[in-house]
């Protein structure tokens, strides 16, 4: 995929509880040159990883029935961007990170490394 140089190396966490779509997500980051940390399936786990040398995160705002909220605060607390995935839209986050990307499921690879970029302060 061409344009995505800007993604190279970036450590990314990618929470989310869909096997097929975790494997998807994952892949498609590696083909951007990401480094994945996880994918983990479960908001327990992910939070064992906010400590980790991470650039960024990938976030599915519904984990096993739990929100991934936890997470996120844990992660933008240090500074880490964080991109959500979601099937309910904006209204999925309720406004709690409005700085944030929310990306609708389903979505484009491009989608997603555009989302990403951004979130790091990068142009693709």
């Amino acid at each position: 995929m061409t344009g995505v140089q800007s993604l190279q190396a970036l450590r990314v966490l990618v929470v989310e509880d869909e096997v097929l779509v975790a494997m998807a997500v994952q892949e498609t980051l590696e083909r951007f040159g990401c480094v994945v940390v996880g994918p983990v399936g479960r908001v327990r786990r992910a939070m064992e990883l906010v400590g980790a040398e991470l650039d960024a995160a990938v976030l599915d705002v519904n984990i096993a029935g739990e929100r991934v909220f936890p997470v996120a605060e844990a992660l933008t607390s240090r500074g880490v961007p964080v991109v959500f995935t979601t099937g309910y839209g904006t209204d999925g986050i309720d406004g709690v990170f409005p700085s944030s990307t929310v990306l609708q499921k389903p979505y484009l690879d491009a989608t997603l490394a555009e989302a990403l970029a951004k979130a790091v302060g990068q142009a693709l």
